[in-house]
């Protein structure tokens, strides 16, 4: 199976990147994990909020293919415990999913085309964090996903 984070713009906080780099590392190389970090709309100012997102979507839409599993990471998805999401991902092994795909968005969210094409709604919290910090969060919910399905002390409820 294949896992691909797929995001708008760059981490361009270094400690950040390093730890994402951290769990990254972490994850098993069966899962074949690559993060596509989709480049900023070139003069996105003068853009307004609805012609970022319908750019964001055409090049979200490019990079996913139609067999995909698309989860946006998105407020108003569904939230899970860490042991939920585990068991969700386990499920989408079990019926031989290819590839995964999450995806957050740009500053405004998605555009209606890439909440078509999703298969899932994903939540992280209530709270609003910056896109570079959820992307931290997500991999080690990942990581500690895949810690849980493997039954290592990684997790402790």
């Amino acid at each position: 199976m294949n896992i691909l984070t797929l995001c708008i713009g760059k981490t361009d906080e270094k400690p950040l990147e390093e730890l994402i780099l951290k769990y990254e590392k972490r994850l098993p190389s069966h899962w074949n994990y690559a993060r596509i970090e989709i480049p900023d709309l070139k003069n996105r100012k003068i853009l307004s909020e609805s012609q970022q997102k319908e750019k964001e979507a055409e090049l979200i839409l490019s990079k996913i293919h139609p067999t995909d599993y698309v989860i946006l990471l998105d407020e108003k998805g569904k939230q899970f415990s860490s042991t939920a999401f585990a068991n969700e991902i386990q499920l989408l092994m079990n019926q031989s999913v290819k590839q995964i795909v999450f995806v957050i968005g740009g500053p405004y969210g998605f555009a209606d085309e890439v909440y078509k094409r999703a298969n899932k709604k994903l939540s992280l919290s209530e709270m609003t964090f910056t896109h570079q910090m959820i992307r931290l969060f997500l991999v080690e919910q990942l990581y500690r996903a895949f810690a849980i399905l493997q039954g290592k002390p990684y997790h402790h409820e």
